[in-house]
């Protein structure tokens, strides 16, 4: 059986085909600069790698170019071959807290949500409508990014502002890289054969970075709040800060309010910091040739991080596993270590060798380390394709 699992974002669109029986994947790829000069696509099949130059105008022209190649390549024999789609939802707001076989209803409700992430969701939206025309009867499920956030108490997701802002406005931390976090989670509860765990789960980007306390499989609390860009200092992000700087710096520069947001959100963190890049990897690098600048944001990036995964520590009573995800936390091993020294006094210690190792589940704790300590890539599409076989079947 073949379920399909596709995220559309930020002009790319990555696809993975799956045999969901065995979780073999038959073909993935990528469809880049969407509706820009230079596009082209990538598709991975039978151990070869076909990219090619093509025009792609839209999501309606991908989703074209894409059935017209699995079918040419006979990776399918015929579009009946895919018994599902499994797309990649930004947001559910507090309406949607599970995998859901979207409709015209939902899709409609989609739209209620595009005054908080405009850009994400209009790119779902669109993709989802897609699909939907050109996959025409093949049902799509909608697994949503941040419904693995449902069980947080109120206590963790609201903010102290007034109620209503809540009740009115839906202003709360609804939490980001859910799914990611969530296979985490389910792969640890594997590892144990068990689910009462206290697990810190910390995904580092390329760009962003959350952190998630989960105790019993359960999110308790999150980095990531309203918006990406609250927690900690990520590549361009300040992440959080006192918010009576923003008038501050309307008044004394002559900017809106928009403006100043965009200054916080991508000329902030680590390249504000470092007034040179948000390459952490770059950053780690002139750190240790002794740039001052680079060596301040690193020293801040990774002490926020630590500071989030302490209060974690505090929240739950205490951690079985502390887990790396993400393409900077699978291959920063000089961070990973930094990260894991600070956390000595919760006696945190990491076997040096192990650690040495990139892009591979690995445990990199030491033998004498009260917590354990892995090292464990998200298979965000393999997640998206479970839940898509899930809630077709019932």
């Amino acid at each position: 059986m073949k379920v399909i699992s596709v995220k559309y974002s930020n002009k790319s669109l990555v696809f993975t085909l799956f045999d969901i029986g065995t979780e073999f994947v038959i073909a993935s790829g990528t469809f880049e600069r969407i509706g820009m000069p230079n596009s082209y696509y990538t598709i991975v099949y039978n151990g070869e790698k076909i990219r090619e130059e093509i025009v792609l105008t839209d999501c309606v022209e991908v989703a074209k170019v894409l059935l017209d190649k699995l079918l040419s390549l006979e990776i399918i024999s015929s579009m009946e071959d895919i018994k599902g789609i499994g797309y990649f939802v930004f947001h559910g707001k507090d309406c949607f807290y599970k995998s859901t076989l979207l409709n015209e209803a939902d899709i409609q409700q989609l739209e209620d949500f595009l005054d908080i992430v405009p850009s994400f969701m209009q790119d779902n939206i669109t993709g989802i409508k897609a699909f939907q025309n050109v996959f025409f009867g093949i049902p799509i499920v909608g697994v949503f990014d941040t419904a693995f956030y449902e069980f947080m108490d109120e206590s963790a997701f609201l903010y102290a502002v007034p109620r209503r802002w809540y009740l009115d406005y839906g202003i709360r931390k609804y939490g980001f890289y859910g799914i990611t976090h969530q296979y985490i989670t389910n792969y640890v509860k594997n590892l144990f054969n068990r689910d009462n765990f206290n697990l810190i789960s910390c995904y580092l980007g390329s760009e962003d970075v959350s952190i998630s306390a989960i105790k019993n499989c359960k999110c308790v609390d999150t980095s990531m709040g309203f918006s990406l860009y609250s927690g900690t200092m990520m590549g361009t992000s300040c992440g959080d800060i006192d918010p009576s700087i923003i008038p501050y710096i309307m008044e004394k520069e002559g900017k809106n309010a928009s403006e100043v947001l965009d200054d916080l959100n991508y000329d902030g963190g680590l390249l504000g910091m470092s007034e040179i890049t948000n390459d952490i990897d770059a950053i780690m690098s002139l750190s240790e040739e002794g740039n001052r600048n680079a060596s301040l944001a690193k020293d801040k990036y990774v002490r926020q991080i630590v500071d989030y995964i302490a209060q974690y520590y505090v929240l739950l009573g205490g951690v079985d596993i502390i887990s790396f995800t993400g393409e900077i936390g699978e291959k920063q091993v000089s961070l990973r270590r930094e990260i894991c020294e600070k956390l000595c006094s919760l006696g945190v210690k990491i076997d040096l060798d192990a650690n040495n190792t990139c892009h591979k589940a690995i445990k990199i704790s030491a033998a004498d380390s009260s917590v354990l300590v892995y090292v464990i890539p998200a298979k965000e599409d393999l997640l998206i394709a479970r839940d898509t076989w899930k809630v077709l079947n019932g």
